[in-house]
């Protein structure tokens, strides 16, 4: 992730390291001697102690909503989510746009990575590059991916696999968080994506239900 915010951290880290110690210190205070060891002996609690913190913040803490643009400059975005696709592309013979196409959305996202897996009822398509755009200033807050889009073995005479990018705005209202965003392919066709979020789970097949 490149929106991450370092000094902040090593500075939460700094501080942690230095509150640990003073309590360590005041239960259990250096001898008479006052020898460089006397002082040195506690860094290996306060190293075990810092990171078992990271640990945990990068596995579960940053999920937490209360982080979220305090400590952590992105949402949770963890889970399924469904809607539909909507293209530019015109028949030909029909002169006439596609109907909207569901579409599932999974996301499987971590403290410093995020990975996206698109599928339809025809398709499935895989990011290979994705982070969020973020740009407080000017109320941007986008997730942008680049994908491998693979349709099935039964219609790729009419739709051969390609590559293509996908930014999504995400909005966050009253909680609740809705993915709307657009796309464009090395076949020069775009088009609109929206989507809601419907589980926490993460499915590996196209279901029936998600339409």
């Amino acid at each position: 992730m490149n929106n991450l915010n370092k000094k902040l951290y090593l500075w939460i880290l700094i501080i942690f390291s230095i509150a640990v110690y003073l309590i360590i210190a005041t239960f259990f205070p250096v001898s008479e001697n006052n020898t460089l060891f006397e002082y040195l002996k506690f860094i290996p609690i306060i190293v075990t102690l810092d990171s078992l913190l990271i640990f945990l913040f990068v596995k579960y803490f940053w999920k937490f909503k209360y982080f979220y643009n305090k400590l952590v400059p992105f949402p949770d975005l963890n889970g399924t989510w469904k809607g539909k696709i909507k293209s530019t592309w015109i028949d030909t013979d029909t002169g006439k746009n596609l109907d909207p196409i569901p579409v599932i959305l999974t996301i499987k996202q971590s403290f410093i990575s995020i990975s996206c897996v698109m599928r339809t009822a025809e398709m499935t398509s895989h990011s290979f590059s994705s982070d969020f755009i973020i740009k407080n200033e000017e109320q941007i807050l986008k997730l942008v991916y680049s994908y491998d889009s693979n349709p099935k073995e039964t219609i790729k005479e009419r739709s051969a696999r390609h590559f293509g990018t996908i930014s999504f705005n995400i909005i966050i209202n009253n909680k609740k968080i809705e993915l709307d965003g657009e796309y464009w392919t090395a076949r020069k066709t775009t088009g609109n994506v929206e989507l809601e979020f419907w589980k926490k789970g993460l499915i590996s097949k196209y279901p029936n239900d998600a339409i």
